[in-house]
């Protein structure tokens, strides 16, 4: 297993819709496990495939280090599918891999229901509320290209502008790999 370089705000990768998996091969099993490790390694807990470079409708969570969260296993979200949401929504701090340091006040449904294929291609079904249905629509989001800049209100995206024009030059310092600046 490896480290992969974490895409951040102003890569264009981001800011894309991923492609569907066709088929689960050594590779994207090998991929999975770097996500994961590369997860673990900058202390995130979710991590979305085009979040290091991959175009691949993929991502991952891990809460079990999370106070209250820790009997639930790490999951694997291939090619998934929000089915059902609650109409009571509730607003919650998170914050993002590819924005180092940035807390936002976001908005998100309390219960979800998703739909997904596991590593070993079974369609699999799952409904989460609280902090794990608000871990996976932040992946979910980054697999549409969005991400929590585009679901928070302007005076919290005014008040960080100058801090996302720094991460978009790289003029940060984090304890992880990150991409490179793109030209």
């Amino acid at each position: 297993m490896s480290l992969i370089p974490i895409t951040v705000y102003g890569d264009e990768i981001l800011t894309k819709k991923v492609k569907p998996v066709r088929a689960i091969s050594d590779q994207e099993i090998k991929q999975i496990k770097d996500m994961f490790e590369t997860m673990h390694f900058a202390k995130g807990i979710g991590l979305a495939a085009n979040q290091v470079g991959l175009q691949k409708a993929i991502f991952v969570v891990d809460v079990s280090q999370v106070e209250g969260y820790e009997k639930i296993k790490p999951i694997v979200f291939i090619n998934p599918k929000i089915v059902l949401h609650s109409e009571e929504l509730v607003f919650m701090e998170e914050g993002c891999l590819s924005l180092p340091d940035i807390r936002l006040e976001v908005e998100r449904p309390e219960i979800i229901k998703i739909k997904y294929l596991d590593t070993d291609e079974n369609e699999q079904e799952l409904e989460a509320d609280d902090l794990l249905a608000r871990v996976i629509l932040h992946e979910y989001d980054h697999l549409l290209g969005k991400m929590i800049t585009d679901r928070a209100d302007r005076n919290q995206i005014k008040k960080i502008k100058k801090d996302l024009v720094r991460i978009k030059l790289r003029d940060i310092e984090v304890d992880y790999p990150i991409t490179e600046r793109q030209k």
